[in-house]
């Protein structure tokens, strides 16, 4: 054999030896976790029981604008109080645990529950079936007539029939505005909207003249109006009907059942119809 054939195996082996190595060394490619690529399966520690949760920490976190008497607002002690209120911690000591309530912009209380924000939202967040996609509701606990509400000497709209060329006022990110929107701007032709973040600010402009009108529940505007002595009135009937419930995260099943009985016992033992009459001066409609 010549020197260069000599040299030849020599290399042909070496590379043989390398290869061996590899191989013996290589085995299986790993294979991507669950936990790697972010995903968990339902039911495992990650994504624990939301019930579980808000029992282990003894505290069920309530969304609530605070700024929609007499449902949910600030009383003289600057508590959170009103009827969302009421049904909230009663419905929290029921879960044996308190009620925290989280203030906030009602165009950002949905975004929030599905960030983890809050663990309920009370803050009469009407039921649709866009909201279905995205939350999960209780059973309804309260309907509210919803009217067009015009200045005291407003002679002009009788109806939403009369909302061509005018501007309204409704609140920002609210099932009001988009039924204002959705429903009765192709109905009755253009007319501009005005969103608020709050009803006192919509009721303060439509009472000297910003908007001529806007849409809400008597429910909702009775006691602004009378503490603020404002020169407003609802004109025509109720152009619909809203039911709202107790909105939380999406697939919690065990959360929903316990918030569901709740209402239920609370309905049942006479609990639902004292908060009821208290803030309303009425039976429960619902």
């Amino acid at each position: 054999m010549s020197a260069k054939s000599i040299k030849l195996f020599q290399t042909v082996t070496l590379l043989s030896a390398i290869l061996i190595t590899l191989a013996g060394c290589g085995g299986k490619p790993a294979q991507p976790s669950d936990n790697a690529s972010g995903n968990t399966a339902p039911g495992t520690a990650a994504s624990a029981n939301l019930l579980e949760q808000v029992k282990k920490t003894g505290k069920l976190k309530v969304g609530l604008m605070g700024t929609y008497a007499p449902y949910n607002f600030l009383n003289d002690k600057h508590e959170v109080d009103g009827f969302d209120a009421d049904v909230a911690k009663e419905v929290a000591k029921r879960l044996g645990v308190q009620a925290e309530f989280i203030t906030g912009e009602f165009s950002g209380l949905i975004e929030g529950l599905q960030k983890g924000k809050y663990d309920a939202l009370v803050s009469q967040v009407t039921i649709t079936d866009d909201r279905k996609k995205t939350m999960d509701f209780s059973t309804p606990y309260i309907k509210n007539a919803v009217n067009a509400i015009v200045k005291a000497d407003n002679t002009t709209i009788k109806s939403i029939d009369d909302f061509k060329g005018k501007k309204v006022g409704v609140g920002l990110g609210t099932n009001d505005e988009k039924y204002l929107r959705d429903t009765v701007l192709p109905k009755v032709g253009s007319f501009e909207i005005a969103t608020y973040n709050d009803v006192i600010t919509s009721l303060t402009d439509l009472n000297v003249g910003r908007i001529d009108a806007t849409i809400n529940n008597v429910f909702a505007i009775k006691p602004l109006v009378e503490k603020n002595q404002f020169k407003i009135k609802t004109v025509g009937e109720p152009i619909k009907e809203d039911a709202a419930g107790i909105a939380i995260p999406k697939n919690n099943p065990e959360f929903l059942d316990a918030i569901n009985k709740a209402l239920d016992d609370m309905k049942s033992d006479g609990t639902f119809k004292s908060i009821f009459q208290k803030w309303f001066g009425v039976d429960p409609n619902i």
